[in-house]
């Protein structure tokens, strides 16, 4: 990932070489860069709130974070550093947001709360997202070393965050592929939303013929007969530059295991459950078409197959931690060990080993779990199962926060499923408030307030650590990105309510609903909901869930590389993850080019940093465009006819779409492998693990 230098003799070990010396002393932790930094959190921490509300996803801030970071700091002549302290403080917004849009509005939709203006929501929500957020900062920074360091986690979009910035320190030669592919991720997108190309379809299928096909359940002349049949349908790989580009940093192994998961999902379960509700699923369409068939396809994924991904999850997520146990251990002795250092040992320490004292870390957890236990208290009216929610809460925090942490590592928190971990939650709290016979609505207001505080800090943990391993390549000191995030954190979750309410109340004023309505679905909020008053009020469709986690059972004993993976794909668009599964086949034709160009090791690592400089542009660039995209939608003549213009009325995906998902394919294969060099010049820092 950075340099290296030969093992530690009587190792075998290398040794980690940050980009900027340990030794080396620079700006970093200053005003200009946490102030920029806390711009950057609310601006696009309040943009993804948008897009989650309207399309249930947010987009990654942490690649614009680091290219307005770094336009920023040059400009004002500022130090790497600086631009990582930044962009650190910029980019958690987008998790907090997440955090926010995944569980807040469950709140009013199961009527826990009697409204969402101020009065009745400003401070509890705040409240809930704060405890959250200073929770997820404080869990991982127990067990950051250990997962930080660990060679079996890629983590691609830190990789790609910390190349950007690199970037900016070598020069036009190595910026030239960043940048360009910025233009060039941004320009796709946008074309696309503007009609030249379809970036999705999907693909009808018949599953049997309605009204002919029939299974027999015996010998041949019985007469037990169930009649069969329906359409299914399947989404095309999404032509999307972010999608290619992480795949293309995670690589075709893990990115087929995530694509396992949704060919289990879409290739088996759901053509079968089609295959056979389907005489049962026509009556509740309104017409017997192509669409309401899709639409009634993607139900069944959604309310009994994605149930049956979080029984999988569950599972995964045991076995993550159990395979992480040693490295976790050792993570949390360091920080008890840490308890026993004096100020005169912590400053011997060099620079990039300075953590923040694990007595500040442990005494803020005790100070955060006592605000929680009053918190869960107020909200719902109970004295001893609230206590009890926040034990468990801080249990199951802590848990998911270090999975979270660990999926970052492998799939980028872009592609963290985030809502998925919180549904786990939901369900563990739930069957509690079952246990002890609490009901109604301060029961469910127990199980939102746990969701919600688990859903913050999952994804906050998520978030820092990926950032922690941005400061580990380029030499960042732990202890001012932790003294960053925290600052971000509490001011982010001071603001990002005011998002929310205005696009609610908006929404009513103009003749909406607010949330749940066309206008603002949020879906995952709505799920939540949805779960929370159908575990307590005895309504939960428990048989798929345990198919789930004998699911999970399975693929362990089948020795999956990581369950967990193939879960998330069954609970992810299957146009996302084969998108992804595609960018990861188009870094193998790139390996293969260049060995069939018979290229050295040393111009393999010239064609692998240059390649992640291609697949970071890429999705920079549509994280960059997506969320002027998202600051266009506020604008109101934007939503009248013809606005935004289209270039095609219908356009197509077999050709447009197809030419440029070649075409990125090219630019991905091609452009890298130009960056070879000369066989004669000496290898340079690998960008790639």
């Amino acid at each position: 990932m950075s340099s290296s230098v030969p093992p530690v003799p009587g190792t075998g070990v290398k040794k980690h070489v940050p980009f900027v010396p340990e030794h080396m002393e620079m700006k970093e932790f200053t005003l200009r860069a946490v102030l920029l930094g806390l711009l950057m959190t609310i601006v696009l921490g309040a943009a993804n709130a948008y897009l989650g509300l309207r399309a249930g996803i947010t987009i990654a801030a942490t690649y614009p974070a680091a290219v307005i970071a770094m336009a920023a700091m040059r400009a004002w002549k500022g130090s790497l550093l600086e631009e990582n302290i930044a962009r650190t403080a910029g980019s958690i917004g987008e998790s907090v947001a997440a955090g926010a849009i995944f569980t807040l509005p469950a709140f009013l939709l199961a009527k826990a709360w009697p409204s969402f203006r101020p009065a009745d929501a400003y401070w509890k929500s705040t409240a809930l997202i704060m405890v959250g957020s200073i929770l997820g900062v404080l869990f991982i920074s127990l067990v950051r070393r250990a997962m930080v360091e660990d060679p079996e986690l890629p983590f691609p979009e830190s990789l790609a965050a910390s190349e950007i910035h690199k970037a900016g320190q070598r020069g036009a030669q190595a910026a030239k592929y960043l940048f360009w592919n910025i233009g060039i991720g941004g320009m796709v997108y946008m074309l696309g939303r503007f009609g030249l190309f379809a970036a999705d379809t999907d693909l009808h299928v018949g599953v049997g013929s309605l009204g002919r096909s029939q299974v027999r359940l015996g010998n041949t002349g019985s007469t037990h007969v169930v009649a069969t049949g329906g359409t299914s349908v399947f989404a095309a790989p999404s032509v999307s530059p972010a999608y290619l580009g992480v795949g293309y940093i995670i690589g075709v192994k893990l990115a087929s295991l995530q694509f396992a998961g949704s060919v289990l999902a879409w290739g088996l379960m759901v053509p079968l459950m089609i295959y056979f509700l389907g005489p049962q699923l026509k009556a509740y369409l309104p017409a017997d078409t192509p669409d309401n068939w899709a639409n009634m396809a993607d139900a069944v994924w959604r309310y009994i197959v994605r149930p049956i991904a979080v029984g999988g999850m569950l599972v995964g997520a045991a076995y993550t931690l159990f395979k992480m146990r040693a490295s976790l251990t050792a993570g949390i002795g360091k920080a008890f060990a840490d308890l026993r250092q004096t100020s005169a040992e912590q400053a011997k320490l060099a620079r990039t080993e300075r953590y923040m004292s694990s007595k500040i870390v442990f005494g803020l957890i005790a100070g955060t779990f006592v605000l929680m236990c009053l918190l869960y208290i107020k909200l719902s009216g109970l004295f001893w199962p609230a206590i009890l929610a926040a034990i468990v809460m801080i249990l199951v925090g802590f848990f998911f926060a270090t999975v979270s942490g660990n999926l970052v590592g492998f799939i980028g928190s872009s592609n963290n499923p985030i809502s998925g971990l919180t549904l786990s939650t939901l369900l563990i709290a739930a069957l509690l408030m079952v246990a002890l016979g609490v009901s109604g609505t301060s029961g469910v207001a127990a199980v939102l307030a746990v969701a919600t505080v688990v859903c913050v800090s999952s994804a906050v943990a998520g978030e820092l650590l990926q950032d922690f391993k941005v400061g580990y390549i380029l030499g960042g000191t732990p202890q001012k990105i932790q003294a960053a995030e925290l600052i971000a954190v509490v001011v982010a979750s001071l603001v990002m309510y005011f998002p929310l309410m205005l696009l609610h109340e908006g929404s009513i004023r103009a003749g909406g609903v607010g949330f749940g309505g066309p206008e603002l679905p949020a879906p995952q909020a709505g799920l939540m909901a949805t779960l929370a008053m159908g575990i307590v009020g005895h309504d939960m469709a428990w048989p798929l869930v345990v198919v789930g986690i004998f699911f999970g059972i399975a693929l362990i004993m089948m020795q999956v590389k990581s369950p967990m993976l193939v879960a998330v794909g069954m609970y992810l668009p299957f146009g996302t993850t084969f998108a992804i599964f595609v960018g990861g086949v188009i870094r193998s034709i790139a390996d293969w080019v260049a060995d069939r160009r018979g290229y050295n090791a040393a111009q393999k690592t010239r064609v692998d940093n240059a390649g992640v400089l291609v697949a970071s542009g890429l999705i920079a660039g549509e994280a960059l465009l997506g969320l002027v995209w998202a600051g266009l939608q506020f604008v109101p003549s934007w939503g009248a006819p013809n606005h935004p213009p289209q270039i095609f009325s219908n356009p197509s995906y077999l050709v447009g779409g197809m030419i440029v998902l070649a075409g990125l394919a090219a630019l991905m294969i091609f452009v890298p492998n130009s960056a070879a060099g000369d066989p004669n010049e000496p290898a340079p820092p690998t960008a790639m693990m």
